[in-house]
Formats: C-alpha cells, structure tokens, sequence
C-alpha cells in the first residue's frame, strides 16, 4: 500500500480531477437512466410516493435537493477557490479563454430560451435552465474517448465548467430567491462573519469551520435564499493555507485540499447520483408528439444544444482571432466543435436550476424533457464529433 500513498494525496491540479470526475460522470449516467426506467415501470407509483415521504421538516426530495446538493455546492466552491488561488485559474492569462467561453456558453443559450418563449411569460423564469454545464457528464463522455482527445482539451473543458458553475451559483443567489426572511438573513450574515474572523485569525481546525457552516446553513434555509448558497459560503472561508506564517508549506495538506479530499468521493460516487436518481425520473407515459411543439421543452433543448455551441465556440473563435487567447495545446478546432457541443449537457446544474425555477409539476416535466433531449443530443453529437476528429500534430522540434 505504501506504494500507491503519493496517489492518494489531495487532489492539487485540475488533470487529477478530471480523470476521478469522468468516473463520477459514468456512475451519473447509470443513475440517471435507472430513473428514467423506473418512472416508466410498474414501480413507477412507489418511486414518485417516497420522494415525497417527509423526514422531520423536510420530505426526501428536500432533503436532496437543499441538504445534499449543499454538499455538492461545497465541494464546488472548494474547486473554484483552489483553482483560481492555487490551479490551473490562477492567472488571467489561464482564466480568459475558458472564462471567455463560458460566458458566451452561459449569455447564448438564455437568449435562444428567451427567443422562444417570449409569448410566455410564464416561461421566461426558466431562462437560465440551458446555462449550466454538466462537469461530471461532459467528463464522462469525454473520458470514453481516452487519447484521442488530448489532455489539454480536458483541463479546458473542466476549467470552462468550473467558471460555469460559478456562474450557475451567482445566477442562483440572484434570481431564484424566494421572499427574504431579514432575521435569518442577519442571522446567516453573522455566522459568515464569524467563519470569515476563524479565516483571519490563522484558525485551521476543520470541524470548527463545519459546525459553523451547519449553522449557516440551517440560516439560509430558513431566510428564503437557496440553501445551497450557504455552501458556497462556507467553501470561500476554508483555509487553503497549512499556517499562516509560512504560506507556502505543504499546502497540498492545508484544510481546504483535505476537506476537498474527503468530499471527492462522496460527491461524485453518492451525492451526485443520488440527485440524478432523484430528479431524472420523468414519465413518458403522457408524452405525444405535442412536446416537439412545447415552446418551453423545445428553448431549453435549442439553448443547451445551439446555444453552447455557439457561444462557447464564438468567444472561442473571437479570443483565438483577435490574438487574446491561444487553443489549448495539441487541439483542432474540429475537436474544439465538439466540446463546444459536450458543453449542451446540461444534466444537474440544468434540472437543480429548473426545480428553482418552477415549481409546477407539469411545467418541471417539461422542463425536463427539454433537458434530457438537449443534453443527450449534445453528447452524442459531441462524441461523434471528437471520435471523428482530425488531431492535431505535435510542432515539430527544432532542427539541432
């Protein structure tokens, strides 16, 4: 075992991430389509009845949904804290050209949404559904194509989806809040003040920080603000620093990377499916050819398929034309075409930001459909693509 110890180590580049989170991506997959089967099945009643078995205050959807994705919001917040402090995002000379392509991928496919569905205005909340980039997804796909993609490709796309999932979060606290309770809201604001003060004061003992970061929590539930920001808050206070007096010593063992470390798996082996499983089940018993005119199903698809394409590689083709920003290394802009297309798969940001922004059933079915056909469009379009792909050649090495 002591053999394998250095691979154990916490995670300190975005190439160690990407190569555990495509595993992650596969295990989403299956759960996503164990619940599609179920919801089509005999068992489809028992499946939709314990969703909504309450345990205490919440029922079992909630508890996913706000206390688990929770989770998943920290590990988020952790990964785009280290990455731009520490990784492959700590410059602006790395950050612009995924930062700029997901901008475009976020910007692009709300206005396609908002495009068709501007005669709804019942629709219109849903406009950032088709924003969202599915890392674990897109990943996984991205994995089935082992060396024919090169490595840089993969740290682009999870820089690119780790940008957008800051976005997601932003747009989150943004625009789906529901009606504020100030006195949670000051409470919330308090305890973030004292996590912030631990952070200040050199303290480094996680559970302090964790114990904070419940009660943080339990604030933002109550307030009206998603509870899954609170996550996110958390995360931004976690030390990435082993001491403060010497900021460079072994900071791959600072609490920030061990706390990231012990979330790994979980995240991406048990909280993620779990959601998937929770969410993905969507019957299609009631399903016609109507849905294919279903202005609401139908933007969401156009804007996670059309949309990402055309605004990841717009910003893509603008960065690398106007000089701003070079390709990553080794790739073809044929295979740029085909991340561009994996960035549609909009799967648990998508479904996550849809539930907020709906919560009638029958327009979170639609909702739904709209996801499952844009999202599994782009990957296997995505796939193709990059299977048949012309790889870049390597520069040739300099004569002498």
């Amino acid at each position: 075992m002591s053999g394998t110890s250095n691979a154990r180590k916490p995670i300190t580049t975005l190439r160690k991430f990407v190569e555990s989170e495509s595993a992650g991506g596969l295990v989403l997959m299956a759960a996503a389509l164990l619940a599609i089967v179920i919801a089509n099945s005999p068992q489809a009643p028992a499946y939709f009845a314990a969703l909504k078995v309450y345990i205490g205050p919440l029922s079992l959807l909630h508890w996913i949904n706000d206390a688990l994705m929770a989770v998943f919001f920290l590990f988020v917040g952790l990964e785009i804290k280290r990455e731009m402090l520490d990784g492959q995002l700590s410059t602006w000379s790395r950050r612009i050209l995924p930062g700029a392509a997901a901008l475009g991928g976020m910007v692009v496919p709300g206005l396609i949404f908002l495009a068709f569905n501007r005669a709804d205005p019942s629709a219109l909340r849903g406009w950032a559904i088709p924003a969202a980039t599915d890392i674990a997804f897109a990943l996984g796909v991205l994995s089935l194509l082992g060396s024919r993609v090169p490595g840089s490709l993969k740290v682009f796309l999870a820089a690119l989806a780790i940008i957008d999932d800051l976005g997601a979060v932003v747009i989150i606290a943004l625009f789906y809040t529901a009606e504020i309770n100030l006195y949670a809201l000051l409470g919330g604001v308090v305890v973030f003040g004292l996590l912030l003060g631990l952070n200040r004061l050199g303290y480094r003992k996680l559970p302090a920080y964790l114990a904070l970061g419940l009660v943080l929590w339990v604030f933002t539930l109550i307030s009206g603000v998603h509870a899954t920001v609170a996550g996110v808050l958390l995360a931004l206070t976690i030390p990435i620093r082993t001491t403060p007096a010497k900021p460079e010593a072994d900071p791959a063992h600072s609490p920030l990377h061990r706390l990231e470390h012990h979330l790994h798996l979980p995240v991406a082996f048990l909280i993620v499916p779990i959601f998937g499983f929770a969410n993905a089940g969507v019957s299609f018993s009631g399903l016609s050819s109507a849905v294919l005119g279903d202005m609401l199903a139908v933007g969401v698809a156009a804007g996670l398929f059309f949309g990402k394409l055309i605004g990841v590689l717009g910003a893509v083709v603008l960065m690398e034309r106007k000089g701003w920003a070079d390709l990553p290394a080794n790739a073809s802009w044929s295979q740029m075409v085909g991340v561009a297309l994996l960035c549609g798969i909009g799967f648990t940001m998508s479904l996550f930001i849809g539930l907020l922004a709906f919560e009638d059933p029958a327009m979170q079915a639609r909702v739904k459909y709209g996801i499952l056909a844009g999202s599994l469009l782009s990957g296997v379009a995505g796939y193709l693509v990059l299977r048949l792909a012309r790889r870049e050649a390597p520069p040739p090495r300099a004569a002498g």
